[in-house]
């Protein structure tokens, strides 16, 4: 066959195109990265390392700290102690007993700590607020401790600085010069107005205290603390009130719960005329069952537990409670032993 010189040159340059292998292989390779872009994602690998590092050794470190934490936390938040004991004891070990005013001997604090011991949640009221107070109400922690003082000051001041505390303003008539005129008065109203056992609330009687909180008079009061008001001066209002109400609240008790039936009344300062005279004459000399240094310790019944004996009259010529006393004495509580 013959071929025109034409025919040759295209037929060469068709064979050219045809059998050039490199052109679809380059087709299919990436075109490579510029070098600033590799830096920037060399620079972004290295960044999120370091921080992934970083966060491994942290969260490493705080996970024993945090389970320690956990762990003892229970420890730090729960003490031992009420926290009106931990109040208490900060507050005599932060004040000298050199500076309070005549506070009580030991023997004396051991004799109302027992009596507080033999009931179990005891009601416990306090005539007076005094370096004692915080004492007694860590004390009686499981059971209801209020008080009573002649200060309205001192007892909005008492309840601020000790949340939970209950205390109670009085306003007392009465003077320590009037003592023997009063005496006289509550003995000729004994079946009438000033008799043992009646509702102090209603009371018309002189010595009786009729101004406090309803529920004052309806709780029966298993301990009383006669340690107020003031009676050092002719001036004072003197303790004559608060004996009479310790007297009439012991002889009115009712016990709906099946509790005692008998009331420990204590009168601190015991050896002034107005404290003796009129403790002997409304807590009975026969109810008198020990006198510890200036503090005397009465056991009254309640006329709940003697139903079969007159009410009219506040002192029985009678032994049988001091027999039964001094043959079943409880045992006293060393207060010292208790805080070694």
């Amino acid at each position: 066959m013959w071929y025109s010189p034409n025919n040759m040159k295209s037929n060469s340059n068709t064979k050219l195109i045809l059998l050039h292998p490199s052109l679809p292989k380059q087709t299919l390779q990436s075109p490579p990265l510029p070098s600033h872009h590799r830096l920037w994602l060399l620079f972004f690998l290295t960044f999120f390392t370091l921080v992934f590092t970083l966060t491994l050794i942290t969260t490493t470190i705080s996970s024993p700290s945090t389970t320690s934490t956990t762990t003892t936390s229970p420890i730090s938040t729960t003490s031992p102690l009420p926290p009106s004991v931990t109040k208490a004891l900060l507050h005599y070990a932060a004040i000298p007993n050199t500076t309070a005013p005549k506070p009580m001997s030991p023997n004396e604090l051991n004799a109302i700590t027992t009596a507080l011991l033999q009931t179990p949640h005891p009601n416990f009221l306090i005539f007076g607020l005094t370096h004692e107070s915080l004492l007694w109400h860590a004390l009686n922690h499981h059971g209801r401790t209020v008080f009573l003082d002649e200060n309205e000051y001192t007892v909005a001041k008492f309840e601020n600085s000790n949340p939970g505390i209950e205390a109670y303003d009085v306003q007392f008539t009465t003077k320590v010069s009037d003592h023997t005129k009063l005496l006289s008065y509550a003995k000729s109203q004994s079946k009438e107005d000033c008799k043992p056992v009646q509702n102090l609330l209603f009371s018309e009687c002189k010595l009786g205290i009729n101004d406090l909180p309803n529920h004052i008079y309806q709780i029966p009061w298993d301990v009383i603390l006669v340690d107020g008001p003031r009676g050092y001066s002719p001036a004072a209002p003197g303790r004559m009130s608060a004996i009479f109400t310790a007297a009439v609240l012991a002889r009115s008790k009712r016990t709906y719960t099946g509790g005692k039936t008998v009331t420990h009344v204590f009168v601190h300062d015991f050896w002034r005329e107005v404290e003796s005279v009129f403790s002997n004459e409304f807590l009975c000399e026969e109810n008198l069952v020990e006198k510890v240094d200036l503090l005397a310790h009465f056991v009254v019944q309640s006329e709940e537990a003697e139903k079969e004996k007159s009410s009219k009259e506040f002192c029985r010529n009678s032994s049988s409670l001091l027999a039964s006393s001094s043959s079943k004495e409880p045992r006293r509580w060393d207060f010292g032993e208790s805080v070694k």
